[in-house]
């Protein structure tokens, strides 16, 4: 970097060498400088892609654990009869509120989809559904709300990822 900053004629001089062979020699530095620097950022694209992909694989397997019964869509399900003896209404499939009830984790059991039913669902009503109190249920909104945004961000990275691989120059 020191040899590329020095003027062209101090260094000529210094090297008793004409200031074109001093011009060669500063532009083959500065080309290796330069192909440095890319490598550097290749590498590191490479470890936040494999970090990405690693993630992702690791959401992947807890969401394949966590799918026991095979999935069934149904627009409205009656869940049974409250404690008040109304019945409670909700838009989400027995699969998922046997999810919620079961699983410790159920926001990392469930699909994007399932999330965005969760997160779309009238707390009372899905407290009711569940049996639980409204401030549980509102922290399993919470967080499903938290995993749903989280899995965006993920994808958005990955994204981010793959068009800046694909916009790169290959090195000679």
């Amino acid at each position: 970097k020191v040899l590329i900053d020095v003027p062209r004629s101090d260094l000529a001089e210094e090297l008793a060498q004409s200031q074109t062979k001093v011009q060669v020699l500063q532009d083959t530095l500065q080309q290796v400088l330069d192909r440095r620097e890319e490598e550097r950022q290749s590498r590191q694209l490479l470890e936040l892609y494999l970090e990405a992909l690693k993630n992702e694989d690791s959401i992947l397997s807890k969401v394949a654990e966590c799918e026991t019964v095979p999935r069934k869509e149904m627009d409205v399900v009656d869940t049974g009869t409250s404690s008040t003896g109304t019945s409670a209404k909700t838009a989400l499939s027995d699969q998922i509120l046997a999810a919620l009830k079961e699983k410790p984790a159920p926001e990392l059991c469930l699909d994007s989809q399932d999330l965005e039913l969760v997160l779309k669902e009238d707390t009372q009503a899905l407290a009711s559904a569940l049996r639980w109190d409204k401030e549980k249920a509102e922290a399993l909104q919470q967080a499903c709300d938290q995993e749903l945004s989280k899995r965006l961000q993920q994808v958005q990275t990955l994204h981010s990822l793959r068009s800046t691989s694909k916009g790169k120059k290959t090195i000679p």
